[in-house]
């Protein structure tokens, strides 16, 4: 029986034609969500852009479905976890705009310095206003880039072209690679915000990156740079941004997303100083035609037996393996969130280690877990299970896997150390009791034992009479409960680490009262 496609968005005819040699489909745009329902049923493949949601309730209504295709890198509207669970591979085309989106970076930076929105509509509405749009030059001026991924490094390679100087900040891409592409590396945020004229953003859109640059970060910025940011919105907070405009602290800005899109009303709209476009980002032919052909390429694959280019949900694993490792995936989870919160610096290689029964078996999945957890933090790809490890090569990262036998105090143990020459962190982590409970027992070799939580506080501080008071004191006065405390040093009155289970989120703005009220500056919060 002849296998069925449906698209429910627009592709290319050379991709429809490619599917119909092969299969019988069906084109159906606009659908309501109770009409996909009705036609997803005898469905072998299904593939969308953006303008489809396909939810959890949609996923399940299908019979035969076998792999869902987004012509584009977004899978928001996919609820990836409910496909996973009733085994429909998710696909997508990362690549496919890669060049356009950095094409559209340069141009909104060009038409941010030389005001080409405001003059076009200047001279458009009968006014002759040559002296009111002075702009600056490119050349000599410097470039920073936050994220370098493939879309930072094209707009890298582009701006050298136009004579600007390039510096890029993504601790999780070697020395190798910067030096190959020519490009300086920047240790520190604040090494980007000191020389950048410009600063372009090209960070994924998580937990981590939501409001990262908000009025704090703005004003560490040199006066008058001017913000890009071409990749998620969400990143920027877009009443901050308005407000350092309006103060002169920032120059201007060129944005393409948005907190919430569709978006017809924002903070920025209101000022000359930004360049505004609706997510255009992918939008050129090329850029859609190329993620039409590389779906339908790869559901060609996978509905005659093949395997998929791009997956973006788990691959197969024997139920044997799955059976046996499963205890350990959340602990996995948990140190790979941990360390990319806790490390400082350039990261160049990471060891995980494996004792005791754990490292008998194949524990590959359990390293793409933790890759996962730390390279989705500054990945402007999407990481996953299956892209990861390719991911980490290419940023230079040195990736090894040790096993070591029998550990002396645990039945498991899982050990991450990572970094570089000049700065190296640890942290291991194990599992006890009849629901596998992770646990973490050390950081950077001061032993604790503490179950992980959803909002944690990870102070180092002398150890001296009075710093446990200090702390508790600080918290109560913000109105943040500790669960639960756990202490670990090495020598009396030497170095020691406090670790807090908190009962609720400590916000940027908290964290810094907490500094200042209890005059404690190394401190880290982790929210899982």
């Amino acid at each position: 029986m002849i296998k069925k496609v449906l698209i429910t968005d627009g592709l290319s005819d050379e991709s429809k034609k490619k599917l119909r040699g092969y299969f019988k489909v069906t084109e159906k745009k606009g659908l309501a969500p109770e009409k996909l329902k009705e036609e997803i049923k005898g469905v072998s493949a299904i593939i969308i852009r953006s303008a489809t949601k396909l939810s959890a309730d949609i996923i399940e209504a299908s019979d035969k479905l076998e792999v869902i295709g987004r012509a584009g890198i977004g899978v928001d509207n996919i609820d990836v976890s409910a496909a996973t669970k009733k085994g429909i591979l998710v696909i997508n085309a990362p690549a496919s705009n890669a060049v356009t989106v950095a094409e559209h970076t340069i141009a909104l930076l060009l038409s941010t310095v030389r005001k080409i929105p405001e003059a076009n509509f200047s001279l458009k509405s009968g006014k002759w206003e040559k002296s009111k749009f002075g702009g600056v030059e490119l050349e000599g001026k410097t470039l920073g880039i936050i994220g370098f991924g493939q879309i930072g490094g094209l707009v890298a390679k582009k701006a050298i072209c136009l004579g600007i100087k390039v510096i890029a900040y993504d601790p999780f891409v070697s020395e190798d690679r910067f030096r190959q592409l020519e490009i300086r590396k920047a240790n520190t945020l604040d090494d980007i915000y000191k020389e950048a004229d410009f600063i372009s953003i090209h960070l994924p859109k998580n937990k981590d990156t939501i409001g990262m640059f908000n009025r704090e970060e703005f004003y560490k910025m040199k006066k008058g740079t001017i913000i890009l940011n071409v990749a998620r919105g969400g990143i920027i907070v877009e009443k901050d941004i308005a407000e350092a405009l309006e103060d002169g602290q920032l120059g201007g800005a060129a944005l393409d997303v948005y907190e919430k899109e569709p978006c017809t009303d924002s903070p920025v709209f209101k000022l000359e100083s930004v360049v505004c476009t609706p997510h255009l980002g992918a939008s050129t032919e090329e850029a859609q035609d190329r993620a039409g052909t590389i779906i339908a390429d790869q559901v060609i694959d996978i509905l005659n037996g093949k395997t998929a280019t791009f997956p973006v949900n788990m691959p197969a694993i024997r139920p044997e393996l799955i059976n046996v490792l499963s205890p350990f995936f959340e602990l996995c989870e948990d140190l790979g969130i941990l360390f990319v919160n806790l490390f400082e610096g350039n990261m160049d290689c990471l060891k995980i280690g494996y004792s005791g029964k754990v490292s008998e078996y194949d524990v590959r999945i359990l390293t793409s877990t933790i890759l996962v957890k730390i390279l989705e933090k500054y990945s402007a790809e999407n990481v996953n299970l299956v892209n990861v490890d390719l991911l980490a090569k290419g940023m230079g990262l040195e990736v090894k896997e040790v096993k070591g036998g029998d550990s002396k105090d645990y039945v498991n143990l899982i050990t991450l150390e990572g970094g570089s020459k000049d700065n190296i962190l640890s942290i291991s982590g194990t599992t006890t009791g009849k629901k596998d409970t992770p646990r973490f027992i050390a950081i950077d070799k001061f032993e604790i034992d503490m179950v992980p939580s959803s909002h944690m506080a990870f102070i180092k501080y002398k150890d001296i009479p009075g710093q446990i008071g200090k702390i508790g004191t600080a918290f109560g006065k913000l109105g943040v409960n500790i669960a639960s405390m756990h202490v670990g040093r090495k020598k009396l009155s030497g170095d020691a680490i406090m670790v807090l289970n908190l009962d609720n989120e400590v916000t940027p703005e908290m964290l810094e009262e907490f500094k200042k009220q209890a005059g404690f500056k190394n401190i880290k919060i982790v929210n899982l």
